[in-house]
Formats: structure tokens, sequence, C-alpha cells
């Protein structure tokens, strides 16, 4: 089996490790030639220096997979393959996209008789050794030329993978996905603040998460990684409460409000997200401007 791979970041970069450790040759193209060179000489990947490159190493039907940031580089890349890859061949777009931009492009390449397949992919860094879940959408002819790909990423032949329905369901999944994972954070991130502000009680937070990863109702992987770094530091003095967001949590806000449905825990967990990276200071600042105003009562001053 061959693939291109194009995008050899920390997903990109492990996910075509994955795959040359099951045998699967691997033609892989990044921005940076240093990644690719590095994968080359460490993994036996088959370098290409440029698009054309990738393809023109590729027999017919060719399968080439995309894992870019989201937006213009996407975007930027596949206007530029559509040129490049021939009918029959499937297209993989594996980043963080919006659906609706998936649905829309798996119309225009199904239209040139080129197959699409929006995968969304999650596992982080650890999908390397664990497999990754991939929710994939597109039309069936597309999605059963990558699924020997799919059995060999994900953490299992026949788990950890799904084809969810049309193309924009497997990057709309994804998204509800990390919807879910905004608000499963958020409310660990509180309980053990809570606990951490009960100085009294002298709680020792990580033998607390180390115990309920054992028969406790919140046990999650999650949970796990929460204990690990706890058990290494549980003051956290180093570390800036500064929380970046993903374009998935706002889509997934955007969507609730387009269909009615109520999603106020993982709303909430967007906006303190945003209050984390200062966008509520001004609002702050008024509001400490109005309780002075009718109370009197005192302003804390960078002074």
């Amino acid at each position: 089996m061959k693939i291109g791979m194009v995008g050899l970041g920390k997903m990109g970069g492990n996910m075509a490790r994955r795959l040359l450790k099951a045998g699967v040759q691997v033609v892989g193209y990044n921005r940076d030639a240093n990644a690719t060179e590095q994968l080359a000489n460490d993994a036996g990947l088959i370098p290409a220096n440029t698009l054309a490159e990738v393809i023109a190493k590729l027999e017919t039907p060719r399968v080439v997979w995309l894992m870019l940031p989201s937006g213009g580089p996407t975007e930027d890349t596949i206007n530029e393959l559509k040129g490049m890859l021939s009918k029959g061949d499937v297209l993989v777009e594996g980043g963080n996209s919006y659906y609706k931009d998936s649905q829309r492009r798996g119309l225009a390449m199904n239209a040139l008789g080129i197959g699409y397949v929006d995968a969304g992919t999650s596992g982080g860094i650890w999908g390397l050794k664990n497999g990754y879940a991939l929710m994939v959408g597109g039309e069936k002819s597309a999605v059963d030329k990558v699924i020997p790909f799919i059995k060999i990423l994900a953490p299992g032949e026949a788990t950890g993978w799904l084809h969810c329905g049309p193309s924009g369901s497997g990057h709309f999944t994804k998204m509800v996905h990390n919807g879910i994972e905004y608000g499963m954070m958020q409310a660990y991130a509180e309980g053990f603040a809570l606990m951490k502000g009960k100085k009294d009680f002298g709680l020792d937070i990580a033998a607390i998460s180390e115990m309920w990863r054992h028969g406790s109702v919140v046990r999650s992987w999650l949970l796990d990684l929460t204990a690990t770094f706890l058990a290494k530091d549980q003051e956290l003095e180093s570390i800036i409460p500064f929380v970046t967001d993903s374009g998935e949590g706002r889509w997934t806000v955007l969507e609730s409000v387009e269909q009615g449905v109520p999603t106020p825990a993982m709303t909430l967990a967007l906006m303190a997200r945003f209050a984390s990276q200062g966008e509520g200071d001004f609002g702050n600042k008024m509001l400490a401007m109005m309780r002075k105003g009718f109370g009197g009562h005192d302003v804390k001053s960078g002074d």
C-alpha cells in the first residue's frame, strides 16, 4: 500500500510514522523540509519537495491525506491539488476544518470525479502509540479506498473509526466531539480549583485525582492525564492561566444557535476560555467601576 501525506507536523508526522511501522509506503511533503528529512532518515518516509512530486511518486488511483491547519493553508492546498489529481483519486482532509467547508469541497471534488473524504481525527500526541479516533465522511466508494489506511491508523481494525455519513459528517462529528471535550475539561478544572481552594482541609488533589481514576464515575482519559501532571506539580505556579481555543469550540456553539439546541455547558466552557485570554478584561473593569459608582466600593488599580 502507498499513500501521500501532506503536512508532517505533530499529528501528520506521527500518523506517517504509524503507517510506516505497519509497512505502508508513505510519500511525504511538508512546507518545512526539515520535518520531511527527519522522517525520511528516521522512519523510511519517501520524501517529496513539492505537491507535484507527491503526486508523481504515487500510482493511480492515488490516496493523498492532508494534515494541515484549517482555513487558508488547507483551502490553498486543495485548490492546488485539484489540477494535479485524476479521476478515481481520493483526497482525505484530516485537519480540523469547518464541516460546511467540507460539504462544499466534497461537492467540488466529486464533480471532477475525485473522491473527497473528511476525516475528523482525535488522539493528539498519543495517537502514534494508541491509535487515532477517526470520524470520516464522504461517498462510500471514496471511503472504501481509504479504509485500509484507516484500519492501521485507528486503535484497532474494527474499533476507533466510523464512516459517519456523507461529506461533512466526519468533521461535524469531530466538531461536536471537541465541544464535549471543552465542557469536560472545564468541569474538571472547576472541581479541582474548588478542592485546591479549601485550604482548611489540606486536600491532596494529586492523590484524589489518582483515586478517582479507579472505579469512579468521572474516570476518563482526561482524568488520567490530569493525575499524571498533578503527581509532578500540584501548584502549577509557573503556568500562565491562558487557554487558547480552536475553531471547533466556536463552531459547535454556532451550530447550537443555528439548530436552537441548548448547549450551556459547552458554551460557557468556550466563554471561560475567552475570559482566560483577557477578552473579558474591559468588561470586568466596567463592572468594577459600576460597583464603585453605586456603592463606593474600592477599585483595584495597577498603581
